[in-house]
């Protein structure tokens, strides 16, 4: 299946951010593997996806003993580690207020899509992974912006407004995302904030 009617982003373009999806669940539902599937077809098909990953632990993305991983203890503010093969950067809050999302997106390239996965408390577009054998409640009940469940169980029959997907059959899942990429509008970084999001069309 080809996504033939979602234009391709250049970077470095000033084109508008691409669309925001997140993909929330509880741990162990499978998000980062539906994740990995969607964005291994969607670059393949030569659309530029870009990824935000929340984590509630401390990330470590150096060795300690390295020249980067030093000059960032020693007090400065943000660290760009760049190479022929990728581009880092890292920056320290000491004690600053954890950035919003929409900080976030705003310093990324434009794309054709950006996939989030966390950030569950912000008021954005989110698809939910939904496993009831993991044994926690379903999200989407208490969650109108989420606009599609995936999940490995038969589909409500009190479920309305939202898509119910297989969470056994990732291409099915790939296919309403071709779709909702068509429809959606395209998302202001700004838009993906506590404030909701009621005024992201264009």
């Amino acid at each position: 299946m080809a996504i033939a009617t979602v234009s391709r982003t250049e970077p470095g373009t000033d084109a508008a951010p691409g669309p925001v999806l997140g993909v929330v669940g509880w741990s162990g539902s499978g998000k980062t593997s539906l994740l990995e599937h969607l964005v291994g077809r969607l670059a393949g098909q030569g659309l530029r996806v870009n990824i935000v990953k929340h984590s509630h632990h401390d990330i470590e993305l150096e060795p300690p003993r390295k020249d980067s991983a030093r000059l960032r203890m020693a007090g400065a503010a943000e660290v760009m580690i760049a190479s022929p093969y990728r581009v880092a950067i890292l920056r320290e809050l000491r004690g600053e207020v954890e950035p919003s999302l929409a900080e976030h997106l705003a310093r990324l390239a434009p794309s054709d899509l950006t996939l989030v996965e966390g950030y569950k408390w912000e008021r954005f577009p989110k698809l939910e992974v939904f496993r009831p054998l993991l044994g926690k409640p379903a999200l989407y009940p208490d969650d109108p912006d989420i606009v599609a469940v995936v999940s490995d169980v038969p589909r409500p029959d009190a479920l309305e407004g939202r898509a119910w997907l297989d969470l056994n059959d990732p291409d099915q899942v790939l296919e309403w995302l071709a779709g909702w990429m068509r429809d959606c509008p395209k998302v202001p970084a700004g838009a993906a904030d506590n404030g909701g999001y009621a005024s992201m069309g264009e």
